[in-house]
């Protein structure tokens, strides 16, 4: 296996990180726009199956070359969704398989946001399957943390636990707390105003996909491992997208504990347009205010020495058990961040994202895991995910409710 990692940002070199420790491929290049950053990420391991490379990640071209010239057989996709695409399908144009974190972006009902689906998460990435089959390749997508582990443990607690599963919720909350900011996200800025302020997508099974507001449906839970109860809402997520294609439920939700704090601030940002992607010009120049916004804020990766506490990822089901009893339970992944900096040098919340696609390609070199076309992480048996992932020194837990 020779891999290309593109995105050498805080989740990439993670990524990179975490490989250095395994034995299962034969190299892997590190591809970013920034070469000074992707020799960065390959310096940290110091590992001669590393190497790092500048790349366009906006141009399809420029990754399939890339993927040929190096004999890449599986790309690794660890940027922004906005680059979803030409990666994707530069992958496929250059002969390799495809992984990524976060899918193609959606795009809201032009007239009636908050009434009817518009282009959904993914929707980009599923019409092209006929592509990727037909080309014997496989684009696993959605194969973080969230998307990605949470959608393992439905595929698990349907195959392992419920007889009968009436609803998935993805349920994310943490008491991560960084010093000496007023406001700093722990994730992408970018990504984060993408998904909070999009219409929230449910799933139910008499409906099929439909939007509700954003913030909708405030719930207190109680999260596992002394974070305890936080306020989740209703949050734009892959896994509604994702898993009733492959898991037979009435209901699926994703909620995220973002805290009143930063729903107002996400609020405000909304308010005064400093949200939108469009670019506005301000004297010689035009530029996103999203854009803006993200380049006055500290970058996620470079926090991990001013954060503390824990956060957790995790799908709450809830059902029949195999005794035909009713069951909820609470499958979860807790990565402390004072763990993951004295480990590997990387905060929580992107090395939890990272492990799992480490975790996957790991699978697919073993031949343990096989596919092709468009797959999420749900169409493949979930328990060799599982222990393998316990066996990076990174265990999973499960709470009864």
């Amino acid at each position: 296996m020779r891999l290309l990692i593109v995105g050498a940002g805080g989740v990439g070199s993670a990524a990179v990180r975490i490989a250095a420790r395994r034995s299962f491929f034969e190299h892997c290049v590190v591809a970013d726009y920034s070469l000074e950053r992707a020799v960065a990420a390959v310096a940290a391991v110091d590992d001669p199956r590393f190497s790092a490379v500048q790349l366009d990640a906006s141009s399809a071209p420029a990754v399939a070359a890339l993927c040929r010239a190096r004999t890449v057989t599986h790309v690794l996709n660890a940027v922004d969704p906005r680059f979803v695409m030409p990666i994707f399908d530069g992958a496929l144009a250059g002969g390799a398989d495809y992984l990524d974190m976060a899918m193609s972006l959606s795009k809201p009902h032009p007239s009636r946001p908050y009434e009817l689906t518009g282009v959904k998460l993914g929707d980009e990435q599923f019409a092209a399957a006929d592509k990727w089959e037909a080309a014997d390749r496989l684009a696993l997508v959605g194969i973080g943390v969230e998307p990605g582990l949470s959608d393992v443990f439905a595929r698990y607690a349907a195959d392992e636990l419920f007889a009968e599963v009436h609803d998935v919720g993805v349920r994310d909350g943490g008491n991560l707390v960084v010093d000496g900011y007023e406001f700093a996200p722990s994730f992408s800025i970018w990504t984060t105003i993408e998904e909070c302020l999009n219409p929230p997508v449910i799933y139910e099974k008499d409906r099929g996909w439909y939007v509700t507001m954003p913030f909708s449906e405030p719930e207190l839970f109680d999260f596992p491992e002394g974070i305890g109860p936080v306020e989740c809402v209703n949050v734009e997520h892959e896994e509604v997208l994702l898993i009733p294609r492959w898991v037979d439920a009435r209901r699926v939700t994703f909620k995220y504990g973002l805290g009143d704090e930063f729903i107002e601030v996400l609020k405000t940002l909304h308010k005064l347009g400093l949200d939108t992607t469009k670019k506005v010009r301000v004297g010689s120049i035009e530029i996103s205010p999203r854009d803006v916004v993200a380049a006055c804020l500290p970058d996620p990766a470079t926090l991990g020495d001013r954060m503390h506490g824990k956060t957790c990822a995790g799908t709450y089901v809830t059902g029949l058990g195999k005794d035909g009893r009713p069951r909820a339970t609470y499958l979860y992944h807790v990565v402390d961040n004072a763990w993951s900096m004295r480990e590997y040098g990387s905060q929580a919340v992107v090395w939890q994202t990272a492990i799992n696609p480490i975790v996957a390609l790991e699978l697919l070199a073993a031949g343990t895991w096989s596919g092709t076309g468009v797959l999420g992480p749900e169409a493949l048996p979930a328990r060799p995910f599982l222990d393998l992932l316990t066996g990076y020194g990174s265990p999973w837990g499960m709470q009864e409710k």
